[in-house]
């Protein structure tokens, strides 16, 4: 459904943030990608989703296509239209307007009342707990109250791939199971999904495909269960070294510099 093909990306005619990544999201499946702060996972979403030329960035090689039409550096507008709706990192929900509110303007280019319905219906029963918080305020809903209102907000467009932006960012561990098993119940009811996220044991223990990247490249990409055995990914992701102990962010960094996952 998706293809990233060889993109690089510049921003402010300088600073080369993307060196030539690939990948792939299937219909009707999740794929994640994986990386630290700073890793070119925000610009790659840009990429996808028309929002780099508000940053100042510019795709300098490679193409976007979805659904086998390219789509590279085609307006946010025409893209969304496509079907590809993006929860960015944040919620960035409209904290003045009530829940319904939100939700209807997720269904900006919806258009059809019958499909409007059949969106709304989705999202309700999706979420039990934005039905029953319809007419409160966006701003007055707890953090994971929002992250559900962002992400149903986006779904209110009936989309064909759903892209999400850390989800689990700044949420209880139990919220992030509960998003967890949201986002597999959305993907079970057909709609793909590009999962972006620093918690990688949550990321691959849902996703049918994973990819990591470092500095603006892809490093690896396979099996989720693969990915989730392999040395490397358990002591920076982790926070394990080989013997099993826990170890700190902080101690594993030395990950970034090891030459094999970047040869």
């Amino acid at each position: 459904m998706l293809s990233v093909e060889n993109l690089e990306v510049v921003y402010n005619d300088v600073v080369l943030v993307l060196r030539g990544i690939s990948l792939e999201v299937p219909a009707g499946k999740i794929a994640a990608l994986l990386g630290a702060n700073g890793a070119g996972k925000t610009t790659t979403l840009r990429a996808i989703t028309g929002l780099l030329e508000v940053h100042e960035g510019d795709i300098t090689k490679g193409e976007v296509r979805f659904d086998g039409e390219d789509i590279t550096g085609g307006l946010p507008s025409k893209i969304v239209k496509k079907g590809i709706s993006q929860v960015m990192e944040g919620r960035r929900v409209f904290a003045e307007l009530t829940v319904d509110e939100n939700l209807r303007a997720g269904a900006y280019v919806n258009t059809d009342r019958g499909a409007y319905k059949g969106s709304y219906d989705r999202v309700m029963g999706l979420f039990p707990r934005l039905k029953e918080r319809r007419a409160a305020a966006a701003g007055y809903l707890s953090g994971g109250e929002q992250q559900m209102l962002a992400i149903g907000r986006a779904l209110m467009q009936d989309p064909k791939l759903l892209i999400l932006d850390e989800p689990s960012l700044g949420l209880a561990p139990l919220l992030v199971q509960e998003v967890r098993d949201i986002i597999v119940g959305i993907n079970r009811q057909g709609t793909a999904v590009l999962l972006i996220e620093q918690n990688a044991a949550m990321a691959l223990s849902i996703a049918h495909h994973g990819y990591i990247m470092e500095t603006g490249k892809m490093v690896m990409d396979g099996n989720p269960s693969k990915l989730l055995k392999d040395e490397d990914v358990q002591e920076f992701y982790l926070g394990l070294h080989a013997s099993g102990e826990k170890r700190s962010f902080r101690d594993a960094k030395h990950y970034k510099r090891r030459k094999r996952w970047l040869s």
